[in-house]
This record gives C-alpha cells, structure tokens and sequence, in this order.
C-alpha cells in the first residue's frame, strides 16, 4: 500500500483510526470497550503514523470534536445493560464497501443486538469510486440484473481501441496526449451507461430506483464524518430507521429524522457549466423526494488503460437528512 501522506486513501485510514482511537478513549471511562485487533486496525495505525505529531494532532481534534456529537445524539454508546455489555469498536476492510457496506468503523453492542457505523473522510464527499469498463458488468454489481449484449456491444469498440493504444505504445501513453478524449470516449460511454441503465430501470421502476441508491449512499445506516480543514460534518443517513434510537429512559439529545427512498428516476442529462455548455463527462441523476447524484466519468491513471473510474457525488439529499457543522480552531 502506498502510504504517501498526500494520497486519499492514506488520509482517509489515518482519519478512520483518529475516530477509533477518540472513541476507545473517550467511551472507555464509561462503559466496558474492546477495538477488535484486525489487519484493517492495523493498516489504519500503519497510515496514522506517516504524519507528524502535529498533524496527528489535527486529525485526533476533528475525531474529538465528531465523537462527542456522536455520543450525545446515540446513547447506547455510554451505556450498557449490565458490566457484561461490551462495546466493540471494529474498523472494516475494504472489500465491505465493494459488497455495499460504505461504512468504516462499526460500534457494536451484541447484548442489546445494536450497531452503528462511520464512514470517514477527509476533505472529500464522495459516495462510489465505482469502474467502467468492457469486462465489468455494473448491472449485476449494482443490480443484480445483467446487463445486455447490445450495451456491450455498443462499448466494446471503445475500449479496444484503448486497449489497442496501450498496447502499441508499451503502457506509456498518457491520456493528456490523447485529442478529444471528451467526444471519443466520455461521452458515448455515457450516453450508454444511461441507455443500459433505463432499460433495467424500465423493468421494475420503483425497486431499480431503491437497489440504485442503496448501492451508491449504503445498504445501513450509518453518519458520514467529513474533516475539513476548519470543521469536521456530520450527516445522518438514518435510510432504515436505526439511527439515533433511545436506551431505556435515555433519549438522544438531538434527533435524526428517518430518510425517504426515491421511487423514480425524473431525468437523466449531462451537467452544464456556468456558460450552459455541456460536460461531456458528468451525467446528473435527478429522482423525486429530493435525490439527485452526479456521476463523473475520469481516467483513473495518467496512463491509458481499458478501465474508467466514476466519482459519484451526492448533489443533492432530501430535506430530512440530519447535518451538522461543527467549527474547529486548530491550536488553541
């Protein structure tokens, strides 16, 4: 694993085990708590460790600041039934995300048969880091329904042609060598990405619409825990109504209020720039109840390669989706 102190991957795992460590520390004079010990742990610790005391300083602040909003708005973080109810805390690997799991560190009551998880990042928003290519399927990944020989068809060439250039050129060529990238490789792949996915959507609307966000936002519940430069924020997507739950006669001292799934994709269409000119690589979803996504399609590499990368952001939630700014002077 490339533990550079400037890669995302790097940041958001060293961001993972502040909230760890600020949970252990801060539960521990509370209730009874066991960090299960796993290679996850371990490579979480592993990039922490790159920074300097300083900066791990900075992301210890803004766990800080997350933790004690999260132990006021879920009780059942501080209390037990008995001196036998542990709290476990657990960071997850990877390959949970690629299942549907997008979160990170799980708190974990099994006496009371409760759980609640954080994703963590740092400095960015991102939903999916999804792939694109001839060879992956993404109606079965996200689905559950395959997609047609016509899309493959239709995509195929593009990506031959990809393959082809890396190829001949030894793996070297860059994409920034490569003209009208946008117009010869974006946006037909798009435009059948969007094609494929209104078929399957026009099979069963209402369930195509559910399985799609629960794929892109998560398949629990969980907070997002942001950390900005100056501020760490929290969202609640509370979508199955375990959130925020009570323990006994002890009520949160805020309340998340539960999340409606669409039920219908309204438009599909390219996103625009301030001058109305199209980007022919960002496609915006929009549904009802509030929902809209944007998927842009990118170059995971600055080489060419046969594989495209989405970076799929929410752009816009539902009026109900519980968020909270907390402000963070660093050195004080």
């Amino acid at each position: 694993m490339n533990l550079n102190p400037k890669n995302q991957i790097t940041t958001g795992k060293a961001f993972e085990y502040a909230i760890l460590i600020e949970f252990k520390e801060k539960l521990e004079r509370k209730t009874r708590v066991n960090v299960i010990k796993n290679n996850s742990l371990e490579i979480a610790k592993e990039c922490f460790k790159v920074f300097d005391s300083q900066e791990q300083g900075q992301y210890l602040l803004s766990a800080s600041f997350a933790v004690n909003f999260l132990i006021d708005i879920e009780p059942r973080l501080s209390n037990g039934i008995d001196k036998h109810d542990t709290l476990e805390l657990k960071i997850l690997s990877d390959k949970h995300g690629k299942a549907g799991d997008v979160r990170d560190i799980l708190t974990i009551r099994k006496a009371q048969e409760w759980e609640i998880g954080v994703s963590a990042k740092n400095n960015h928003d991102a939903a999916k880091h999804s792939r694109l290519s001839d060879r992956l399927d993404f109606g079965d990944k996200w689905l559950g329904i395959a997609c047609s020989k016509e899309y493959f068809s239709s995509i195929n060439p593009i990506f031959l042609s990809l393959r082809k250039l890396r190829k001949d050129s030894n793996k070297t060529q860059k994409w920034n060598s490569l003209p009208n990238k946008e117009t010869h490789v974006y946006k037909p792949l798009l435009l059948a990405f969007k094609k494929e996915l209104l078929r399957i959507y026009d099979e069963n609307p209402k369930e195509i619409t559910k399985q799609l966000i629960q794929y892109l936002i998560g398949r629990q519940d969980f907070y997002k825990v942001i950390k900005r430069k100056n501020h760490v924020q929290i969202k609640a997507y509370n979508l199955y109504g375990t959130l925020n739950l009570p323990f006994q006669e002890t009520k949160p001292k805020f309340q998340t209020p539960k999340l409606n799934f669409p039920t219908e994709i309204s438009e599909i269409y390219f996103k625009k720039d301030k001058n109305l000119i199209e980007k022919l690589n960002t496609l915006i979803f929009e549904f009802d109840k509030g929902w809209k996504i944007s998927f842009r399609i990118h170059n995971a590499s600055s080489r060419i390669e046969p594989s495209l990368k989405f970076d799929i952001q929410l752009v816009s939630a539902p009026k109900t989706l519980f968020t909270n700014k907390l402000s963070i002077k660093h050195g004080e």
